[in-house]
């Protein structure tokens, strides 16, 4: 069996830390370097769910793709949700990695795996990362689809593939128009719009969309029939794990570690419930 400090090396080897933001909490968390991993879990939030889940599966590292402190802290007390994780995992010998904004423009990153549990080819990414020189490094992906769909069909395409949550998928746009193309990126995605405006894509599909953001990229597009779909942030990155879990497998392999990896299907997504609005008898909208 591998020691910890020899997979968490292959781990910084697929998402090196300094490609990471300048504002980003990357790395290791806990974990002692010399004690020996025979299985890993891969989940998107380090919350005490997600702990209980590696202790109970016997995990000896979790990974996960938020970070656990990403402002920093003064106290690891149990008395605090985050501190509970920190003790929970210390006196199991759970150890714990985070790979962010570094997992989110490697090649394969976030937005790869979310194209491909959309069934989109990829393209290019949409915010190149200019210290790549293949162009293949970056945050987002530019895609193309296999056949034009609506956007109501996309996104049931979307609600179909992606991890079930509560929110489901929002649309801002035409239901009826085409596309073709279609710009991603798992995670907070209203941010990129500028980006999405140049790439000339007819969607982008991402997470966390706010509504002046949204109001105003829409007025300035009123005669564009690019749409917004917004799903739910935990569901946009959760199929990362199953791609990282994958690449680690290969490692595994190819190391002779016989690494047993696994992938969290519990939804940490923290909303927990969806209430439709009812339509009225005439049109949608506030009431007089």
């Amino acid at each position: 069996m591998p020691r910890l400090s020899e997979v968490i090396a292959a781990l910084e080897n697929l998402w090196p830390a300094e490609r990471a933001e300048s504002w980003d909490a990357v790395g290791t968390v806990v974990g002692e370097p010399d004690r020996e991993v025979s299985r890993v879990l891969f989940a998107v939030d380090p919350v005490q769910e997600i702990a209980d889940e590696a202790v109970k599966l016997g995990a000896d590292l979790l990974v996960t793709h938020h970070p656990l402190y990403l402002r920093g802290t003064t106290t690891v007390a149990a008395s605090t949700f985050k501190g509970r994780v920190v003790h929970t995992l210390i006196k199991n010998d759970v150890a714990l990695h985070v790979a962010h904004t570094n997992a989110d423009t490697a090649d394969p990153g976030v937005s790869d795996a979310l194209a491909g549990a959309l069934d989109l080819t990829v393209v290019r990414p949409l915010v190149p990362d200019p210290a790549d020189p293949g162009g293949r490094r970056g945050l987002g992906r530019v895609c193309e689809l296999p056949h034009p769909l609506t956007v109501r069909e996309f996104a049931a395409r979307a609600a179909e593939r992606l991890p079930a949550t509560a929110q489901g998928i929002r649309v801002a746009g035409d239901p009826d128009a085409t596309v073709r193309t279609v710009a991603v990126s798992g995670g907070s995605g209203d941010g990129l719009f500028d980006h999405v405006r140049a790439a000339g894509v007819d969607a982008f599909l991402t997470a966390d969309l706010r509504h002046h953001p949204v109001s105003e990229f829409t007025a300035a597009l009123a005669h564009s029939p690019l749409a917004l779909l917004d799903a739910a942030h935990w569901a946009t990155e959760w199929p990362w794990c199953e791609l990282a879990a994958a690449q680690l497998d290969e490692i595994s392999d190819r190391n002779g570690w016989d690494l047993r990896v696994h992938v969290s299907k519990t939804v940490t997504d923290p909303w927990t419930a969806h209430a439709a609005s009812a339509p009225t008898s005439d049109t949608l909208g506030a009431p007089n």
